[in-house]
Parts: structure tokens; C-alpha cells; sequence
């Protein structure tokens, strides 16, 4: 019995990577990962918007931080001081925000995390230059 013809995979990297060099949407991006309750969500999404704008050696010069502790800072076991996350913001091009929580009722059909990206992604509460 033949199996056929199965396409190759396609690593996501490159195209994620691609997609979060857009500042709008790194930032719902970012936005997103911090409103899961997983504190290491957060520092793994960090780090992605962080290989995507140059790499953790590239942002560690511009933000004058010690490229071994960003590595660290940036895994998801990274706890950040706020100086440290702000300085990785902002050579990032962000900035961190914080916003009022809007009551929303459920609307039928759309699903909590669908309807949370795209309030993100309107709202972008990390904010793009």
C-alpha cells in the first residue's frame, strides 16, 4: 500500500520571526503572551520580538546589558527587573503600558483566546512607535 506524496514541513521560525519585525504586530504579540497566566510566556515572547529586532547579543549592546544575563533573563524561567525589562523594551521599540481591564460581555461564536488577540492586537497595549 503506497503512503503517496507528503509535503515537506515547513519550519515556523522564519515566518514567525518575519511577522514580529511588524511593530503592530510584536506588540499584540507581546501583549497576548502577557495576559496568559504562565509569568514565562511573557519572557519566551520577549525573547522571540528580541531575535527578531537583531538578536539577544545586538539587544544587549544597545540596551548596555551583559549578553549572558539577557540569555538567562530572556529563558522562561527569567525573572527581570523592571529596569532591565523596560531597557529591552524600549531598543526594541516599545514601550510597556498599563491599561484599565474593559468588561466585555461573551459574544457567541468567538472563542476567549481569538477575541483576546484581536482586542490586543486593536489595543496594542505594549505600545509601537
Amino acid at each position: 500500500m503506497s503512503k503517496g506524496h507528503v509535503a515537506p514541513s515547513v519550519p515556523a521560525e522564519p515566518y514567525l520571526r518575519k511577522d514580529l519585525r511588524d511593530p503592530e504586530f510584536a506588540a499584540a504579540y507581546l501583549t497576548l503572551a502577557a495576559e496568559e497566566e504562565v509569568p514565562g510566556d511573557f519572557m519566551w515572547a520577549l525573547r522571540k520580538v528580541v531575535e527578531a529586532y537583531g538578536g539577544i547579543g545586538a539587544v544587549a549592546k544597545r540596551a548596555k546589558l551583559n549578553r549572558q544575563q539577557l540569555y538567562k533573563t530572556l529563558s522562561g524561567d527569567g525573572n527581570p527587573e523592571f529596569r532591565t525589562l523596560r531597557a529591552i523594551l524600549e531598543v526594541t521599540g516599545f514601550s510597556l503600558a498599563v491599561l484599565p481591564l474593559k468588561r466585555t460581555r461573551k459574544r457567541a461564536g468567538v472563542s476567549g483566546r481569538r477575541k483576546n488577540f484581536v482586542r490586543a492586537r486593536h489595543a496594542a497595549q505594549v505600545v509601537a512607535p
